[in-house]
C-alpha cells in the first residue's frame, strides 16, 4: 500500500474529538486495504454539481470534515465579493439521509465562522423547495445536503446561485481552486451554533418559506375546473420514497383539491435506511412493489414516486389488464408537454415565441410535438443548471416564453419560480393530466398510446457502464478518447449521418464537413443515424459510470421495441470492445 495513505489514515486515527461513527469506521478499514486505498487514495471530487460520496472516514468520504472543507471553499469565495453581497447569504436544506442535517449545521457553523449569513431550514425539504429559497430570500447562494436517489449510503454538496440554479461553471470552477487550497480538513474553523443563532448569523426557516412556495406551486394547474369535477375523486397512489416529498408534496396536492389520493404508509416514513427500497430510485421498477399492490388495492389509475429530495419523479400507469406500466422520462416530459400545449392552445394562451428547453440527451419526441403547436426547441447540455440558464436568457432579452424543461432522467420543470428539476410541480400536473384521461373514460395508459399513433412510436435505453477504484477515471477516458480517435461510421447496419463532439465544439457531417456548436465544451459525443436513431456517450459527473444513451422510433410498438432489442444488442458489443481494447 501507499505510505501517504496509511500516513494520511495514521493521521486521522490521531485525530481527537472524532465523531463516533468515524471512529467505528476507522476501525473497519484497519484491515481492509481496497477500501483503505479507496477512502484516502483520492479526494471527492468536485464538479459543477457539487460533490457526492459514500459516508465515512477519509478523504474521499462523505463526512463533517469534507463537507467543512466545501463550505469553507464557498466561504473564501464569498470573501472575495463586495460586502452587501455576501452578506445575502447563503440558504441550506437538506433531505433524510443519514448525518444530512449534521451537514447542513456544519456547513452553517463554518459560513458563521466567516460571518456569512445562513438561513438554514428546520427539517428536511425538497431541493426544489431550497432552488426556491436562494430565490425567494434574495441569497447569494444556496447549499442542499443530498445524494438524490443513491442508495442509503451516500450523500453529497450541491451549490446553487443566486438565480436558483446550481452554481455556473465560472463561480463552481473558483469554489473549486479555494476548496483544494484548504488540504488541512482538521483545520478548517468554525463557530458555535447557540452563539451564531443569538447574534443572528443563523436563521431557522420552514413554514414561512413554505407557505410562499405552495402558493407559488398552485399556479402550475391549469384546468381548475377539471381538478374541481374528476380529479377530486380520482384515486391515485403517491410515494415520496422515504423522503422529503412527505413535507410538502402532500399539502401542495390537497390544496389543489386533490383529496382522493392515498399514500404508501410504509415508504410516508423519512427512514434512512430506505427499508423498503435499498435503491430509492423512480426510475426503478422495483421501486414502485409497494405502490402497485396498494394500487391494485384500491383501483388506482396511476401510481407516482419521487426520489428523496423530491427533484425527480416516476409514475406507473394502470394498463387494461389491470397492471402496471412504469413510464419512462422521456414518456412523462412528452405526455406532460402534449398536455401543455395543448390546453394552452385551446385556452388561447399560447404565446407566439414559446420554447421548450431539453438536453441532448432527451427524446426527439418532445421535438415533434412542440413543432406541431409552433414551439420551438432548446437543446442544451446535460444537467438542470443549462436549462436555468437558458430560462435567465429568455427573462432578460424576453426573446422566447419558457414552456416547459425537462431531463430523460426523469427532471422536469413546469413553471420557473425553481430553477432545478421539481417533482412537488410535475406531481400536480401529472395528476391533472390523469384527470383530463379519465374525464374522456380513458387512463395515463391511453394518453400515451393516443401521443404515439400521432407522432411515431419512440423508445430508450441507457446503459451504465461503471468504474470503480483509483484506475476508473482512467478507463473512463481511454473510452472517450477511442471513440474520438475512431469515430463510428455505421452502427448496426445504419450509416452514421453525422455526429458531433461537444468537447471540440463540432458537428462533422458524413462528408467530413464540419460547423461549430454554439453551446459550452462538454465531455460528450452524439451520432445520429440514418433511420432516425441516436446515440450519446458520456461520463457522468458525479458517478464512475459512462453513460450510452439510445433511442429509436418506428411505426409501432411491437417493431420500435424489436428496434431497440437489436440496437442494444449491437451497443454491447461496441461496449465491449471499447472497454476490452
Amino acid at each position: 500500500m501507499n505510505d501517504n495513505i496509511e500516513h494520511a489514515y495514521q493521521e486521522w486515527s490521531k485525530q481527537p474529538n472524532l465523531p463516533e461513527n468515524l471512529v467505528l469506521d476507522l476501525k473497519k478499514l484497519q484491515n481492509d486495504p481496497e477500501q483503505k486505498e479507496d477512502a484516502f487514495g483520492t479526494y471527492l471530487s468536485f464538479g459543477t454539481a457539487g460533490m457526492r460520496g459514500v459516508m465515512g472516514a477519509g478523504t474521499n468520504r462523505m463526512n463533517i470534515y469534507t463537507v467543512r472543507q466545501a463550505a469553507e471553499g464557498l466561504a473564501s469565495f464569498m470573501e472575495t465579493l463586495d460586502d452587501a453581497t455576501r452578506k445575502r447569504g447563503v440558504a441550506i436544506s437538506f433531505d433524510s439521509r443519514y448525518h444530512s442535517k449534521e451537514f447542513a449545521h456544519e456547513s452553517a457553523k463554518v459560513l458563521g465562522y466567516h460571518n456569512i449569513p445562513t438561513f438554514v431550514f428546520d427539517d428536511i425539504r425538497p431541493t426544489p423547495e431550497l432552488s426556491f429559497a436562494v430565490r425567494h430570500l434574495h441569497t447569494y447562494a444556496g447549499i442542499m445536503i443530498t445524494a438524490s436517489h443513491n442508495p442509503k449510503q451516500y450523500n453529497g454538496f450541491k451549490i446553487y446561485g443566486e438565480d436558483g440554479g446550481q452554481m455556473p461553471p465560472k463561480e463552481s470552477d473558483l469554489i473549486t481552486s479555494y476548496i483544494r487550497k484548504n488540504s488541512n480538513l482538521f483545520a478548517i474553523q468554525t463557530k458555535p451554533e447557540q452563539e451564531l443563532r443569538e447574534s443572528k448569523v443563523m436563521t431557522l426557516i420552514g413554514e414561512d418559506v413554505d407557505i410562499d412556495y405552495l402558493n407559488h406551486v398552485k399556479t402550475v394547474n391549469i384546468d381548475h375546473q377539471l381538478i374541481d369535477t374528476v380529479g377530486k375523486d380520482m384515486k391515485f397512489v403517491y410515494s415520496p420514497l422515504h423522503g422529503t416529498g412527505k413535507v410538502i408534496a402532500r399539502r401542495a396536492l390537497e390544496e389543489a383539491g386533490f383529496n382522493n389520493y392515498v399514500v404508501v404508509p410504509e415508504q410516508t416514513i423519512a427512514d434512512p435506511e430506505f427499508s423498503t427500497t435499498p435503491f430509492p430510485n423512480p426510475e426503478f421498477p422495483q421501486a414502485f412493489d409497494l405502490a402497485k399492490k396498494l394500487g391494485k388495492k384500491v383501483s388506482a389509475d396511476v401510481l407516482i414516486a419521487s426520489d428523496p429530495d423530491a427533484d425527480r419523479l416516476g409514475a406507473a400507469v394502470r394498463q387494461p389488464d389491470g397492471d402496471y406500466q412504469l413510464l419512462s422520462g422521456n414518456q412523462i416530459a412528452s405526455v406532460l408537454l402534449n398536455y401543455i400545449l395543448s390546453a394552452k392552445k385551446k385556452a388561447g394562451s399560447l404565446p407566439d415565441n414559446g420554447t421548450i428547453v431539453k438536453s441532448i440527451v432527451s427524446t426527439d419526441l418532445a421535438v415533434k410535438i412542440a413543432a406541431d403547436y409552433g414551439v420551438a426547441t432548446n437543446n442544451v447540455l446535460t444537467g438542470f443548471k443549462f436549462i436555468a440558464e437558458a430560462i435567465h436568457h429568455y427573462e432578460t432579452y424576453h426573446d422566447h416564453t419558457f414552456l416547459f424543461g425537462f431531463e430523460e432522467s426523469f427532471g422536469y420543470l413546469i413553471k420557473p419560480f425553481v430553477r432545478d428539476k421539481d417533482a412537488i410541480q410535475t406531481v400536480l400536473l401529472l395528476a391533472e393530466v390523469a384527470a383530463y384521461y379519465k374525464s374522456q373514460g380513458k387512463t395515463l395508459y391511453d394518453g400515451v398510446q393516443e401521443m404515439f399513433k400521432k407522432y411515431g412510436y419512440y423508445a430508450e435505453k441507457t446503459i451504465a457502464k461503471e468504474f470503480d477504484g483509483l484506475d476508473g477515471k482512467d478507463k473512463m477516458a481511454h473510452i472517450m478518447s477511442e471513440l474520438r480517435e475512431k469515430p463510428l461510421t455505421d452502427f448496426n447496419g445504419h450509416q452514421v449521418i453525422r455526429h458531433a463532439d461537444y468537447q471540440a465544439s463540432t458537428l462533422t457531417d458524413q462528408n467530413g464537413k464540419q460547423t461549430p456548436i454554439d453551446l459550452p465544451k462538454s465531455n460528450v459525443l452524439k451520432y445520429w443515424l440514418d433511420d432516425e436513431t441516436w446515440l450519446a456517450v458520456r461520463p457522468s459527473g458525479t458517478e464512475p459510470k459512462v453513460k450510452f444513451y439510445l433511442e429509436v422510433t418506428d411505426q409501432s410498438q411491437s417493431a420500435v421495441n424489436d428496434k431497440l432489442d437489436s440496437y442494444v444488442k449491437a451497443l454491447d458489443k461496441v461496449i465491449n470492445q471499447l472497454v476490452t481494447h
